[in-house]
């Protein structure tokens, strides 16, 4: 029978990573470690690198929103010793987000932080590619954001029916061709 995954603390990776990385962590919470934004990669590459944490695996990255500014959530997963754990790093600000890109560390990283910039407008600096993955350049804003259907000028961005649906649809049924 396999033993279920164990959820290491924050104390612990915050311990770990201060020792590999003085000065990488900004503070802990009760399941996130915050990174230094400024030391995330020196962070990634020493918790991918480092034999304890053993973060070869990236699980997934996701966006946060918090009005005034957004975190970067990282999950990761050691296969050889069952345990995973995450990190987070602040933005500089709401107005023009940007991190350092993990690709570098993770290659798995490349098509999560485009799907982030284009749908959350945050930008990872040192991507190799980082352009709009589903949307098209030109797009107006970023449809994840709290604040998408309030742009200025009265915009309200989005489809005003689904295409092929005769005008007039909404609220009853609609007719699709």
């Amino acid at each position: 029978m396999a033993k279920p995954t164990v959820t290491l603390s924050a104390a612990q990776v915050a311990e770990r990573i201060s020792a590999l990385v003085p000065d990488g962590v900004e503070e802990t919470a009760e399941r996130w470690v915050f990174v230094r934004r400024d030391r995330l990669v020196e962070v990634a590459q020493a918790i991918h690198d480092d034999r304890e944490l053993d973060g070869r695996y990236l699980n997934s990255i996701a966006g946060i929103d918090w009005h005034d500014h957004f975190e970067v959530a990282y999950h990761l997963t050691s296969l050889s010793h069952n345990h995973t754990f995450a990190l987070k790093v602040r933005t500089d600000g709401h107005d023009e987000p940007e991190v350092p890109s993990v690709v570098s560390v993770w290659q798995g990283a490349n098509l999560q932080e485009r799907e982030i910039f284009d749908l959350m407008g945050i930008r990872f600096v040192g991507h190799p590619t980082l352009k709009r993955l589903f949307l098209w350049e030109g797009f107006p804003g970023y449809p994840l954001r709290k604040d998408f259907r309030s742009l200025p000028g009265g915009f309200n961005p989005g489809l005003q029916r689904f295409p092929k649906e005769e005008a007039g649809t909404w609220g009853g049924e609609a007719r699709v061709d």
